[in-house]
């Protein structure tokens, strides 16, 4: 089916994934500000006791970086350098914390929807124990301020600046998590062992910070092919890998390995360069949700935009013409639902090239512009075609879209239209706000980055008008 809005279920992290590389933009994730005392030196000490191997050709830093700290090339790199290997013990994980026996012997009790409480337990331990061996890493976040996901946001500043893009949804489901998580399943565990856990130490609100921590820094290895079955690994935080920033033009990646992980150069990277990490292909209202920044347009070319599915439904029932006709429109929507071709809470994406959820859009709209006759045919045959005219239907490129039988066209031109309204402002007034860079510059971080999101929806759906006019 089609994506819901927002992510499973406290948003995702960074698993990697490789598409084709977009045009550079400076985007980044946000570290520590600056204080009087820097802890850099201090943390680069601790990874080699740690057995961190950072290469010589590069340097950790704040000069040269897009923000925070950064990795900069002090020397020409070629591609396929490793610029840091870091050992499986380095890494901070609910195996390597000092109560992992403890979290081992509890796991039953610790399963979630998350799958994300042991490494959270983790790190609310590390984090506040004066003993702790990762306090040199915890040094360059500091106490956590620099992340700026919405979720910290006011709840009228979210609205004001998000609504229409799909976030506030999100982080609403986010919240409610963190809550029940914390609740249920947290504080029970912390309450049985107060030799090392003081609730009103380790609270909800550092619980919901350490949640935004691990979204926008923890890593998550991929599976194995024949480990699809077995649910995807836990995250773990990886050392010097997560101060690296973000552009989807990246130059580096991190590679797996039984001993170790490392960081390996993807092409050549000139002297003083930054060396840029992805998260993957994710759009912009993904990259503010899980992050906290968006790309600004054009950078972002895996940005999307969403058409909620109830969203076609409404626009085919404000189609029909009579009672007959809205009823057939339910009939037909149910069909759909078993054919798990659309849901309540789903959404049809759409990329800047094509439909990403092509199946799904070609057939709600071909069943939702069917005739009575039409439609009872197309039951009789329980939603199959011929081969030929399946995959003519279900791939949705801008070319295609533009050659769609009249009908679905104008559904689907409804649809946009609809989406549209959902948000607060219309594309030339932020096309105007993002012209004028006197009065873009007065607008607060948040602004920007809310404006970034809104303004890559709205042209990939004018785009789309364009195409079905």
């Amino acid at each position: 089916m089609g994506r819901s809005r927002g992510l499973p279920p406290l948003g995702g992290l960074r698993e990697r994934r490789h598409g084709s590389p977009p045009l550079p933009s400076l985007c980044f994730h946000p570290q520590a500000a600056a204080g009087s005392a820097d802890p850099l030196p201090g943390f680069v000490a601790w990874c080699g006791r740690a057995g961190v191997e950072l290469s010589p050709k590069v340097r950790l830093s704040r000069a040269g970086a897009v923000a925070g700290y950064g990795m900069l090339a002090a020397q020409e790199l070629e591609a396929g350098e490793v610029l840091v290997t870091v050992p499986r013990r380095a890494l901070l994980s609910q195996h390597t914390s000092s109560i992992h026996t403890l979290l081992e012997e509890a796991q039953e009790s610790l399963q979630s929807q998350s799958g994300w409480v042991p490494l959270l337990l983790a790190l609310l331990h590390e984090y506040t124990a004066s003993n702790s061996q990762w306090k040199p890493y915890f040094s360059l976040w500091q106490d956590f301020k620099s992340l700026d996901h919405p979720m910290f946001w006011p709840e009228e500043e979210r609205t004001r600046l998000l609504q229409g893009t799909g976030i506030p949804d999100a982080v609403e489901k986010d919240l409610a998590n963190i809550h029940l998580e914390y609740s249920s399943i947290v504080l029970p565990f912390m309450e049985s062992h107060p030799n090392i856990f003081d609730p009103k130490l380790h609270t909800l609100e550092l619980y919901k910070q350490l949640v935004a921590f691990v979204m926008a820094y923890s890593f998550q290895e991929p599976l194995e092919e024949e480990d699809d079955e077995k649910g995807p690994n836990p995250p773990m935080m990886v050392p010097v890998a997560d101060i690296l920033n973000h552009v989807a033009n990246h130059n580096a990646n991190l590679e797996y390995s039984p001993q170790c992980l490392r960081m390996v150069t993807t092409q050549p990277i000139s002297k003083g360069q930054e060396i840029f990490n992805t998260y993957g292909q994710m759009a912009n209202w993904q990259l503010l949700h899980m992050y906290g920044f968006a790309e600004p347009y054009p950078g972002n070319t895996n940005d999307t935009a969403d058409i909620q599915m109830v969203t076609v439904r409404k626009a085919a029932l404000q189609r029909a013409k009579s009672e007959a006709q809205q009823q057939l429109v339910l009939e037909q929507w149910d069909f759909l639902c078993q054919l798990e071709m659309v849901g309540e809470e789903g959404a049809f994406v759409l990329g800047w090239d094509e439909v990403l959820t092509e199946e799904e859009l070609s057939t709600t709209l071909k069943v939702l512009c069917m005739s009575e006759e039409e439609f009872k045919e197309y039951k009789e045959q329980d939603g199959w075609e011929d081969d030929s005219e399946e995959e003519e239907n279900s791939t949705l490129s801008n070319e295609t879209l533009s050659r769609l039988k009249t009908p679905c066209k104008q559904l689907l031109y409804d649809s946009v239209l609809l989406t549209l309204e959902s948000y607060g402002s219309d594309l030339k007034a932020e096309q105007d706000l993002l012209n004028n860079r006197e009065a873009y510059e007065k607008l607060s971080r948040r602004e920007q980055q809310a404006l970034h999101v809104r303004y890559g929806q709205k042209r990939i759906l004018h785009q789309l008008l364009e195409l079905v006019r």
